[in-house]
């Protein structure tokens, strides 16, 4: 049964979110709106903040105190590919670089309307190949994001491995946004047990704002849609009660089907996004928690692994 704080969260959602299912603002009002939410974020003690520019697009490392410097999470922000930012992730990040111990890299990638597809994923293939040209071994990085960045960071694996480029260490979704075509029954229903955030936020239209010119179904749009073969291995969590969790399974499914060493954990009752309030949400801290332990076994098995290679040479 999901926590008190959780009743709470989601008791909050609703009265919050009622005026937007009536009066649906526009985009430009809800990304205003986002920003200025995201300035009564804390971050966690002892992460430090760092701007940089990757060939004009704007990112920042987040980097907790005492994080090794050989390895980092290149973390990619949801938001249904039309909202979010460094802001409005920022603490999300942050106490996750510090759970992992690991310098977190996030962008602040191109959003649609104005920048549809493949613009996002361009952005993330950049800072992918920025880390390398930094120095940084594939096999030292870990790429995550929640919700669209979820679905974001499975295409970036999907376009290095049709590239034939080095895949990173490992994958993790939270929340990932992996089927943009949402039959508009489920939407309903599940909206309505999300006490209607999803359906006030329109997420069925981002995704055709995104897809612009390409249909929904298109694997990099879509990756539930994409042979899954060769991907490193996945973590994904995931609500059995938000809009999103069928078709999470249903990657899931395809994924394990396709040799692919995949983590998925299902959460009970929980409402999408949790992991956003991990300050004031047990089941969030205990996620994310669940993260850091998969990241640790990560850099356990390439520490093996590289023991073993040099026995053998």
């Amino acid at each position: 049964m999901p926590s008190t704080q959780h009743l709470l969260l989601k008791q909050l959602l609703t009265a919050a979110t009622g005026p937007l299912a009536k009066y649906r603002p526009r985009l430009a009002t809800m990304r205003f709106a986002a920003e200025v939410l995201s300035l009564g974020q804390l971050m966690p003690w002892n992460v430090f903040l760092t701007d940089v520019t990757i060939e004009g697009m704007a990112a920042e490392w987040v980097r907790p105190a005492g994080a090794p410097a050989e390895r980092v999470l290149l973390y990619l922000h949801g938001g249904g590919y039309v909202l979010g930012s460094l802001n409005t992730h920022r603490s999300l990040v942050g106490t996750l670089a510090q759970r992992c111990q690991l310098n977190a890299l996030a962008i602040n990638y191109r959003k649609a309307p104005e920048y549809p597809f493949p613009a996002a994923l361009d952005d993330a293939l950049l800072a992918y190949h920025w880390l390398l040209k930094q120095g940084y071994l594939p096999q030292n990085i870990i790429v995550a994001g929640d919700s669209a960045g979820g679905g974001l960071a499975l295409a970036l694996l999907l376009a290095l491995r049709e590239e034939g480029q080095p895949m990173p260490a490992a994958a993790v979704g939270l929340s990932p946004w992996t089927d943009l075509v949402l039959p508009g029954p489920l939407l309903r229903r599940v909206a309505y047990e999300e006490s209607q955030v999803l359906e006030a936020l329109e997420i069925s239209n981002w995704g055709a704002m995104y897809a612009d010119h390409l249909p929904l179904t298109h694997p990099l749009v879509s990756p539930v849609n994409a042979e899954l073969h060769g991907l490193p291995p996945l973590l994904i969590q995931i609500s059995d009660s938000e809009v999103l969790g069928d078709d999470v399974m249903r990657f899931a499914t395809k994924a394990q089907a396709a040799g692919v060493p995949l983590t998925l954990q299902v959460f009970q009752g929980l409402v999408h996004w949790w992991h956003l309030f991990w300050r004031f949400v047990p089941e969030a801290r205990q996620a994310l928690n669940q993260v850091a332990a998969f990241s640790r076994q990560v850099w356990q098995n390439q520490d093996t692994l590289s023991r073993n290679q040099s026995a053998a040479a």
